[in-house]
């Protein structure tokens, strides 16, 4: 037991609970932050028989952490852990960049707040929209819905997605407030097709109500990036760099999450602090002793390294609802690899879902006692309910007696049927703890990855799907040529032999137009798409 006060007891598996309890209980009074694996049927043993794997994924996150190209498939470092703890950047030049980031970051956001930077009308901003996609929105809403306080400085909103309808509910409900909304837009590229196109559309509602959108923007990029050049081109209200060793979804802790964060006035000094306290705990190269081994051993062991059983995410807390969220692209970007670093077909990954307690008590809980057992839960529970006063709905019983109830009695209940749970608990809901259950995670999924041998830092999935994507949309401009030149009608097969493409997807793309008025019709039966004819409009209705 060191000074922090961390232990997991001795060896083994012993039969009473409570002495299992003790064995696999983690504590670190610094952060507040307890580990329990007693419900995992870990094996007795397990640890020596993984120390091979362990050491060497101590080992790698030393080297990774020291500057060493982490992702070789990208020839990249990894370097989230630095934006915690700047002075350990592999260079001088490089920690005093994040130092500067940090510093910016409150500086203009401080300006903000005190209304000293404002809109061009010269009224303080009272609201910002972030625009992004993945990891640079991810992070940013679970922490805002975490940690923002009931009536934040400026309101926040995102555009996540191209959907043309999100950004009419986003923008439409904004209105005439566009005018005192300050607009983030974080793309490592500028050429994310999401987030281009989320800018061009809030671009076009600042133009509707005659306003000019570059007074309000501001630009989270990688320097000389597509959308870096716009902003200057433009002359945008503030640029803020992106690195290419940090990857979406473990960038919340650079100015993708701190900025959003500190416009809402949540305590990002917290954040960092928090993050970087795990960090140090997470070091410890021995697996009883650093929280994050002991995850991933819970995972290897749950799943048999190879993911067999999905992970879902129960928090006891309304605050955490979007953490599920977070950490399916934390987890799931990361470990679904189709290759190892051999270059062998594995085929792996952890699949992850949840929402939260005790609102899952009464809808998918029933299946995780009683149905099929293909799943771990991790539950996470929040000692303090509450910063203000209680409320009695029982005689000495409140609110958060109920949940806390709730909690135990799943877990239980859970355990009475074989299924496998583990549990984290923090005292209280803060930046710090925040911050703490981040690095806690990222570092899990690094050592994990190294005990699968995978790379968990590039995403080939990703980019696979943006290629079909971008097929997709230079088949449909040649749809609508050719049906330019050709208004006779055509069978779909005979449209799709003569543009060398797909049935399906020509079917599937003119069924897209069609619901979309343009100027395309669909003759025949929609339940018989093989026998569809095609003609345009002269009226183009």
């Amino acid at each position: 037991m060191n000074a922090n006060e961390q232990t997991t007891g001795s060896k083994g598996a012993p039969e009473d609970p409570w002495q299992r309890f003790q064995d696999w209980l983690y504590v670190n009074t610094d952060l507040g932050f307890y580990l329990d694996l007693s419900r995992m049927n870990l094996a007795a043993g397990i640890i020596d028989t993984l120390k091979p794997q362990f050491d060497r994924a101590f080992a790698a996150m030393a080297e990774l952490e020291s500057g060493a190209i982490a992702n070789p498939d990208e020839q990249r470092m990894v370097g989230h852990y630095w934006l915690r703890r700047p002075e350990l950047a592999p260079d001088e030049e490089l920690g005093n960049a994040i130092r500067d980031d940090i510093g910016r970051v409150k500086e203009f956001a401080r300006s903000v707040l005190d209304g000293v930077t404002a809109s061009p009308s010269g009224d303080p901003f009272r609201h910002v929209l972030v625009l992004g996609i993945g990891g640079s929105a991810l992070g940013p809403q679970f922490v805002a819905d975490a940690l923002a306080p009931v009536n934040p400085p400026l309101s926040i909103a995102f555009l996540d997605n191209t959907d043309p309808d999100g950004f009419d509910r986003v923008l439409t409900g904004l209105g005439d407030e566009l005018a005192v909304t300050l607009v983030i837009v974080i793309s490592k590229s500028g050429g994310t097709a999401e987030t281009r196109n989320a800018m061009i559309e809030t671009g076009a509602a600042y133009a509707a109500l005659g306003l000019d959108f570059a007074g309000h923007a501001v630009a989270v990029t990688q320097p000389d990036s597509k959308l870096d050049r716009l902003a200057v081109e433009q002359g945008w209200l503030g640029r803020f760099a992106m690195y290419d060793w940090i990857g979406g979804r473990t960038s919340e802790t650079s100015v993708v999450g701190l900025l959003p964060a500190a416009l809402q006035n949540i305590d990002i000094d917290g954040l960092l602090a928090g993050a970087a306290t795990m960090d140090e705990a997470t070091r410890v190269a021995e697996v009883r002793n650093n929280p994050a081994a002991l995850l991933a051993l819970a995972w290897y062991s749950a799943g048999a390294g190879r993911g067999a059983k999905d992970m879902v995410i129960l928090p006891y807390k309304d605050r955490l609802l979007l953490f599920s969220r977070y950490l399916q692209q934390l987890i799931m970007e990361s470990l679904g690899k189709a290759l190892d670093l051999d270059g062998n077909r594995v085929q792996q990954g952890l699949a992850v879902y949840g929402n939260k307690g005790s609102t899952d008590q009464h809808a998918y809980v029933q299946q995780l006692r009683e149905g099929i057992d293909n799943f771990f839960v991790t539950f996470i529970e929040v000692l303090r309910d509450r910063s203000g006063s209680e409320v009695w709905v029982e005689d000495g019983v409140t609110a958060g007696d109920h949940l806390s109830g709730f909690f135990q009695g799943t877990r239980a209940a859970l355990a009475e049927n074989g299924r496998e749970s583990l549990t984290i608990t923090v005292d209280e809901l803060s930046a710090r703890s925040i911050g703490a259950l981040i690095a806690l995670f990222e570092r899990a999924v690094g050592f994990y990855a190294t005990l699968v041998n995978i790379n968990a830092y590039h995403q080939p999935g990703v980019e696979a799907g943006k290629l079909a994507a971008s097929a997709v949309l230079d088949l449909q401009r040649k749809i609508c040529d050719w049906l330019e030149a050709n208004p006779s009608p055509l069978g779909i097969a005979d449209l799709a032999q003569r543009l060398a493409a797909e049935p399906e997807t020509v079917y599937l793309t003119l069924r897209h137009l069609a619901a979309n008025r343009r100027d395309i019709m669909l003759d025949g039966d929609l339940k018989q798409p093989a026998g569809l004819m095609v003609r345009r409009e002269a009226n183009g209705d």
